[in-house]
């Protein structure tokens, strides 16, 4: 089905860069949580004219991604009960920095009739990160192809897109586990997904900065907040996300 979105806001925020603004959910526990970064590689050999250090469409491509790290450290097994329900298992037991009553707040083992394929377990860590514009753009959420593990993920995440001005929302790390036999490890400060933007202009840079969760802000996600648990196709609902939406939710926070 084809949705055609109409935009009341004004044409002037077309030009120039396009300012996609993030914040998180809820304060909960904030400090442990970074703010996203562009993605930059360490100090690359920029000596030779033809490294790829310098290579244009490399440095356009890299500028347009954005890190989100990971803000906890987990060591996670998959395995099943006696009954053949399946379940995670902490393998950090009481190493394990998150306490294991908060694991279940933090991790989601989706049931097992979701999964896209019968042998491979669906998990999904929650997050407070969100990320607004005030003007049309959609963001990419992709896996972090730019970072080298030495143990690889025995899986891969599923990536997303969706316009992030009439959709916001926070985000969730959901990983396809495509290997059950080898333990999941993620690292605090370790990439855990990159974000990409895209706004009306194709060579616009992207700028973004961390904005205020104002009254105006939170009564929109409000609105919009929980309808997947009731609505199949949520991209059904964003005309009417539209209607309700404020002008203006971008508000740079102030320091």
């Amino acid at each position: 089905m084809q949705i055609t979105i109409t935009h009341d806001r004004p044409e002037g925020s077309r030009s120039g860069p396009v300012t996609v603004g993030w914040f998180l959910a809820s304060d909960k526990g904030a400090v442990m949580f970074d703010a996203p970064e562009r993605l930059v590689q360490r100090p690359p050999n920029r000596g030779h004219a033809k490294s790829a250090a310098r290579c244009p469409a490399v440095v356009q491509m890299e500028s347009r991604y954005f890190v989100v790290r990971c803000p906890y450290d987990l060591h996670l097994g998959f395995g099943r009960d006696d009954k053949g329900k399946p379940h995670l298992i902490n393998r950090a037991g009481t190493a394990s920095p998150v306490r294991p009553n908060k694991l279940n707040e933090l991790l989601t083992l989706v049931s097992e009739s979701e999964w896209r394929f019968p042998d491979r377990p669906t998990v999904q860590l929650s997050l407070p990160y969100c990320f607004i514009a005030d003007e049309p753009v959609y963001m990419t959420q992709v896996g972090t192809f730019a970072h080298y593990r030495a143990d690889p993920l025995p899986g891969t995440i599923f990536g997303g897109r969706f316009p992030i001005d009439i959709w916001p929302r926070p985000l969730m790390w959901a990983f396809e586990w495509h290997d059950p036999a080898r333990d999941l490890v993620l690292r605090r400060g370790e990439p855990l997904f990159y974000v990409q933007f895209e706004g009306e202009g194709p060579d616009r840079p992207v700028q973004l900065t961390e904005i205020e969760r104002t009254a105006e802000l939170t009564e929109y996600l409000e609105k919009i907040s929980g309808v997947v648990n009731y609505v199949n196709q949520t991209f059904s609902l964003f005309k009417a996300a539209e209607r309700v939406r404020p002008a203006q939710l971008v508000v740079p926070k102030k320091r």
